[in-house]
């Protein structure tokens, strides 16, 4: 009877204990959770009333400029032959293993006829290309032409009827905070578009100002490469190149080549077979406070003209070291990029007018755009061709002219009696007398011989080097 009665005494003392620890805690943390459940002041809530006119897109028609677009913008896949790591039986028998492997990326249709612009780096070391329209039809396709220094490549498709195509704007007017979109094949996620805005313009990613991107803050991924940035009339204003990530996705920055460049370059792969690109002739760098003040100049903002380059149009022209190139044309001209960018949608003998300031005064001149006839010659420096002049100076009949001494071997060819205005008359045992000659040994050579040139210095002194 006893024990009857302890096992009741403990059961509704655990019963109370359970009933106020639940009294206590349990239904007090139910009343707080209740209460935070509220909207917090951190939190803004959605708006459908048109309050502030500067963060709303209601009046742009992106339904209208996707729509334009996303038929026009294609999948290209690329089927490429890599070498992987051989094993001991590999290398036993002699045997070097390969592995077909699948990359893809975007393009845009250009004309009904089926040529599409794209990137080069997709379609790099390609064995076979195909491209996948939005209507899910697939055409094999031919590379017409590329060039890497844009990484602008442009691809032909053969179709038995038009093709829908987009066509180009001008991206020389769009402005920082204009809306774009973007079109593309993100992780072969077809027929994406993202919106955003136009960030900047002029960008340079290699910080060697050989680059001049739209930069934007419309979503673009791996995939999203070649295809189309438009803008809200869904016209090409610029083919989605890059993004800057620590993680190799999207992080808010994405880069395309402008279409007035890419316009360009198609253009004379179509007509030359390769691109034109017309120079302007001088050298030097973007001001900024420090350079402005290392110089002496009151400018901060410009491209200062260290250097004319001899037999260019800024020579012919009378643009002499020291100037500040302001404008060309109707483009200001604030560092290199802006320079760079505009001049690589020109052609030889293109004519700009060009503001500068001399000395603090205003001058305007009209350049003629002259050919490129340099070349970087690995381990030398620049040359150039030769005028007629400077190879009866040095009684020889062919060569080329150096112009500058850079590279790994300068110190050393200087302290062999070589200086600029010397002649490089054969290359690898083969004479020269242009600098399309030596850039076709240079591309032809074997990379792992060393380079043998022989010179002529102005002493008349002939000798043969070996760089490697």
């Amino acid at each position: 009877m006893k024990k009857i009665l302890s096992l009741v005494m403990v059961s509704v003392l655990g019963g109370a204990i359970t009933l106020g620890a639940y009294k206590a805690f349990i239904e007090k943390e139910q009343k707080i959770v209740v209460t935070e459940s509220k909207p917090v002041s951190s939190f803004i809530p959605t708006n459908y009333k048109t309050t502030n006119t500067n963060f709303t897109a209601e009046n742009i028609d992106f339904t209208s400029a996707a729509e334009k677009t996303v038929h026009a913008v294609v999948h290209v896949k690329n089927v490429t032959t890599s070498t992987g790591q051989p094993t001991l039986q590999d290398l036993f028998m002699g045997r070097v293993p390969q592995r077909k492997q699948m990359g893809s990326g975007s393009g845009v249709i250009i004309s009904p006829d089926g040529y599409i612009i794209t990137n080069n780096h997709v379609i790099d070391g390609s064995e076979k290309l195909s491209v996948t329209l939005n209507n899910n039809k697939t055409y094999e396709a031919t590379i017409v032409g590329t060039d890497s220094k844009t990484d602008i490549a442009l691809l032909k498709i053969e179709s038995d009827s038009d093709l829908p195509y987009t066509t180009f704007g001008n991206s020389d007017s769009v402005k920082i905070g204009e809306w774009v979109l973007a079109v593309g094949n993100p992780f072969n996620l077809t027929s994406t578009v993202t919106a955003g805005i136009i960030s900047a313009k002029s960008r340079d990613l290699s910080g060697q100002s050989n680059q001049s991107f739209l930069q934007t803050d419309a979503a673009v991924n791996p995939g999203n490469s070649g295809g189309a940035l438009v803008n809200k009339n869904g016209e090409l204003v610029g083919i989605n190149t890059a993004i800057t990530s620590q993680t190799g996705s999207y992080i808010g920055y994405s880069f395309a080549v402008p279409s007035n460049i890419a316009r360009k370059v198609i253009e004379d792969i179509m007509e030359f077979g390769n691109v034109q690109n017309g120079i302007l002739g001088v050298r030097g760098g973007s001001l900024n406070s420090a350079s402005a003040e290392k110089l002496g100049v009151g400018e901060t903002e410009g491209f200062y003209v260290d250097d004319v380059d001899e037999d260019t149009g800024a020579d012919a022209a009378g643009i002499q070291s020291g100037d500040i190139i302001k404008k060309i044309d109707n483009i200001n001209i604030k560092k290199f990029s802006d320079l760079r960018g505009y001049l690589d949608t020109k052609r030889p003998n293109d004519v700009v007018n060009v503001s500068l300031l001399r000395n603090g005064v205003q001058k305007y001149v009209s350049v003629t755009l002259l050919k490129n006839n340099t070349l970087t010659l690995p381990n030398i420096g620049i040359i150039k061709n030769a005028k007629a002049k400077d190879l009866r100076d040095f009684k020889v009949k062919k060569g080329v002219k150096i112009t500058r001494l850079a590279g790994g071997y300068d110190r050393y060819l200087r302290s062999e009696g070589v200086n600029e205005g010397d002649i490089i008359t054969t290359i690898n045992n083969i004479e020269v007398n242009s600098v399309e000659e030596v850039q076709e040994i240079i591309k032809n050579r074997d990379p792992y011989q060393p380079l043998s040139v022989i010179i002529v210095n102005k002493k008349g002194e002939v000798n043969r080097y070996g760089l490697r």
